[in-house]
């Protein structure tokens, strides 16, 4: 599949009238500015599923894809570690059925087929548009420290290299990433440069009003996003 450039995919979701990108289209869009993710492609059938599945390699993981069913796993619409060809063919049914259950009159594109990811640190990152000071970028840990503890970082757009390292390591969970208990550290400059990256593509996209890498695996190796989340700017 040929990759669109960045306004071909925002203009396709205003032609068809959607401010909400699927994840499909979140990941082309922040694939084209170089920030690491892992490849989502679209499956509308599951004789589709499996041939995307065989390419890229078992285990994968399937998620629906829908632009009225935004909480995927709140409905059922991800299922992980599908093991071969016969676990696609049934979680492709299982997931269109658990998203019919959920909305009867949404309309479902298929399923996201996408390999699993290396194991890492669960990060979270994005932005939101602030009233006052425009876009502001988010960072956090994954999990239970952002939902109960609120341990985030923001800066406002456009940031620095320094801004970067600043966000990182003033949040409390700071020392999780330098490896605690016998676990590896994550590779904290990939997560610098995600950051600046994401900064840079905010800049170069107004038209984003909200963002959401949750969550980024951050290992020893470098750090690449599982699931994005882009919500377009209603048009005036």
């Amino acid at each position: 599949m040929a990759t669109k450039p960045a306004n071909g995919v925002i203009q396709q979701a205003r032609n068809e009238g959607r401010t909400i990108l699927s994840e499909v289209d979140a990941k082309e869009l922040l694939a084209s500015a170089g920030i690491p993710v892992v490849e989502a492609k679209l499956a509308a059938t599951a004789d589709e599923a499996v041939t995307l599945a065989d390419g890229v390699g078992y285990p994968v993981a399937l998620k629906i894809v829908s632009a009225q069913i935004t909480h995927k796993s709140d409905v059922g619409g991800v299922i992980l570690n599908v093991p071969d060809a016969t676990g696609v063919r049934t979680a492709f049914e299982e997931i269109m059925a658990a998203g019919k259950n959920a909305d009867p009159s949404a309309t479902i594109d298929g399923v996201s087929v996408q390999r699993m990811a290396e194991p890492g640190i669960e990060i979270i990152t994005g932005m939101t548009m602030d009233a006052q000071f425009g876009p502001v970028l988010m960072f956090g840990l994954g999990g239970v420290l952002v939902e109960v503890l609120k341990d985030v970082a923001f800066r406002v757009v456009p940031i620095e290299p320094k801004d970067a390292k600043q966000m990182i390591r003033e949040i409390q969970g700071y020392p999780v990433l330098e490896g605690i208990r016998g676990q590896e550290p994550a590779d904290v400059e990939a997560l610098e440069s995600l950051l600046v990256q994401l900064s840079a593509f905010i800049e170069a996209n107004p038209e984003i009003a909200e963002l959401d890498l949750n969550p980024v695996f951050a290992s020893q190796t470098g750090a690449v996003a599982v699931d994005a989340r882009i919500v377009l700017a209603e048009q005036e």
